[in-house]
């Protein structure tokens, strides 16, 4: 069983690894034995994590990278090279919502800007798309490797006022199946691809939207979440590290164009 959830030695980049849910993946891996490249546009978040992990005994790297900028995706994966050797996981945790494109009593669906739009869109979406193709090719060289893409529940039931970052996410999930085949097909068959879809977890993008700023008691989207998740809760950070070591180590190598909800039962809930 050991085996089967073994990461030692295995060198993972993370994109997005600065934040809250991709550097407490970051983390867990690191302590798992794999060696972590933690990709992130925020240089002193990445730095930190890595710093983090080091301190605790493991194997990092903090990269600045900005993954809609295709070359600064190759010049990360030839400084991980470089520095561990190759490349054998990718998780794509890099992602984002923004205020204006997001309807508000003061903002309808109608005046939402295009350029935000766009920019949610191509964040969620096309910043998992380019590194899969940097990142992706490096594993087909090496016949073998794992891709991990972030969707969310928004791609199974999408949520009221934020349109781009849910269709974003229902593209991410869509893309993970694609590709999945794709990789099976024309390149090794011991190349799988998946993707997890957290439910609520809070997160410095979203905790004042679910929580009070002042008191810190549900706001009515989060009342709204909580009453509609069966285990009444918000996740931790945390619960998302067994099922994304479950689904890039060896005990699931016959798992691949799977999106696997991390969310207390919100996506199994009919409301009734």
């Amino acid at each position: 069983m050991k085996e089967l959830f073994n990461l030692t030695d295995k060198v993972v980049a993370i994109t997005g690894a600065g934040g809250v849910l991709c550097g407490a993946i970051a983390r867990a891996l690191a302590k798992a034995g794999a060696k972590v490249a933690v990709l992130d546009l925020a240089e002193d978040a990445a730095k930190e994590v890595a710093e983090e992990i080091k301190a605790d005994g493991g194997a990092a790297i903090a990269i600045k990278c900005n993954v809609l900028k295709k070359d600064t995706l190759e010049a990360a994966r030839d400084k991980i090279i470089a520095e561990f050797g190759r490349v054998d996981i990718l998780i794509n945790g890099a992602g984002g919502n923004r205020k204006d494109a997001t309807t508000s009593p003061d903002l309808s669906f109608f005046d939402l800007p295009t350029d935000a739009v766009r920019s949610v869109f191509e964040l969620n979406f096309i910043g998992t798309v380019l590194p899969s193709q940097v990142f992706g090719a490096e594993i087909a060289k090496n016949d073998g490797g794992v891709i991990l893409n972030i969707s969310s529940m928004n791609a199974f039931r999408p949520l009221t006022k934020i349109p781009a970052y849910s269709a974003a996410k229902a593209a991410v999930s869509n893309f993970t199946q694609w590709l999945a085949v794709h990789m099976c097909q024309n390149y090794s068959d011991s190349i799988r691809v998946n993707a997890i879809a957290p439910g609520f977890f809070l997160t410095e993008q979203n905790r004042f939207l679910l929580t009070d700023e002042k008191t810190g008691e549900l706001t009515a989207r989060g009342k709204t979440i909580i009453d509609h998740t069966p285990m009444a809760r918000f996740g931790n950070p945390e619960e998302l590290v067994g099922t994304v070591l479950w689904l890039i180590s060896d005990a699931a190598r016959f798992v691949t164009g799977t999106v696997i909800p991390i969310d207390g039962g919100f996506s199994a809930f009919s409301g009734v």
